[in-house]
């Protein structure tokens, strides 16, 4: 070994010459590869310039250019919650505090989500939208696979059924016939007809095997059921507790109710409202009370219960009108 060689840098080339020697690779391979390959930039990172080229406006209207992005924006802070359900779900220690570590990381991102949306609220302009809107039919935020998936990951479908048919399900039901019946499906249902709108048809047509698969493989293993299955002294953790709850609360009522305040400064008018992108039943959907939908139901009392959601509409409204 050559003696101008920093000891430390030396043993180091010891290291990797075992590690690819033990995986029957050779060091100097990877060392001419070290040799040739290019400095890794910034942008070429994370894919700057195929970032900033992903937003395609369907209009001439400047503003359809905010709403492209903060969906898109959006798309990618489900996918940071995905990847922490997922390592709850996978989780063997059962501690409190590594599952209440990865839920506050979860309340996090869904905070800067509910705060950011006063961008769609208070950040376009009111006639742009209601004119560039009608170029994006039958697409809908209601298409969103991956909030669906983060409600799989989170609780058993049984949980999820619309509140008229919820008592008729359990858990020991085929997921194939829970998933019929789940809420979301009832708010692109035309109310008279019972005809699924063309937006939930695409939908459906697209992600269903995926929404299924998963719902198998985490039949007993969604989060509740990790929670479940942890020592009776991890469960009573005043901070998982509270995380679990605040998971709860603004998945299941503050991001609907961010929604609403959306949905009622650009579709609502005196004279009748205007109906959304896609045909939902925005006003017999979005509302937190009308569906009471809860991943956790035994971390609520019955009073809780009964008035979910009713306690935050009337500082919701306040606030957007």
């Amino acid at each position: 070994m050559d003696e101008s060689i920093q000891p430390e840098i030396a043993e180091k080339i010891k290291q990797l010459e075992k590690k690819f020697k033990n995986s029957g690779q050779d060091l100097g391979s990877y060392l001419d590869g070290l040799l040739h390959d290019r400095y890794l930039t910034y942008w070429d990172y994370i894919h700057l310039d195929t970032l900033l080229s992903l937003q395609i406006p369907r209009t001439h209207f400047p503003d359809e250019e905010i709403f492209i992005m903060y969906h898109q924006i959006t798309e990618l802070y489900f996918k940071l919650i995905i990847h922490e359900l997922k390592q709850i779900i996978d989780d063997k220690l059962q501690t409190a505090e590594f599952f209440t570590k990865k839920l506050n990381r979860i309340n996090r991102y869904f905070r800067v989500l509910i705060d950011s949306f006063d961008v769609m609220i208070k950040g376009m302009d009111k006639d742009q939208f209601l004119k560039y809107r009608m170029s994006l039919l039958p697409a809908s935020g209601f298409q969103s696979v991956q909030f669906r998936m983060i409600e799989i990951y989170a609780t058993p479908l049984a949980n999820l059924v619309n509140a008229k048919e919820k008592a008729q399900f359990s858990e020991d039901d085929p997921l194939e016939d829970v998933y019929e019946h789940l809420y979301w499906k009832s708010g692109a249902t035309d109310i008279k007809t019972g005809e699924k709108t063309l937006t939930l048809k695409q939908f459906e047509y697209r992600y269903t095997p995926r929404m299924m698969r998963i719902a198998h493989q985490v039949k007993q293993s969604t989060i509740y059921h990790r929670y479940l299955e942890l020592p009776e002294k991890e469960q009573n953790n005043v901070h998982l507790i509270n995380a679990l709850r605040t998971f709860d609360t603004n998945v299941n009522i503050n991001w609907l109710l961010m929604h609403m305040g959306a949905a009622y400064r650009y579709l609502n008018r005196d004279q009748g409202e205007v109906l959304a992108t896609g045909g939902t039943n925005w006003k017999k959907f979005l509302p937190p009370s009308f569906q009471r939908i809860m991943f956790f139901p035994n971390l609520w009392s019955t009073e809780e219960k009964e008035n979910w959601g009713q306690q935050w509409v009337t500082h919701q409204f306040n606030t957007t009108k």
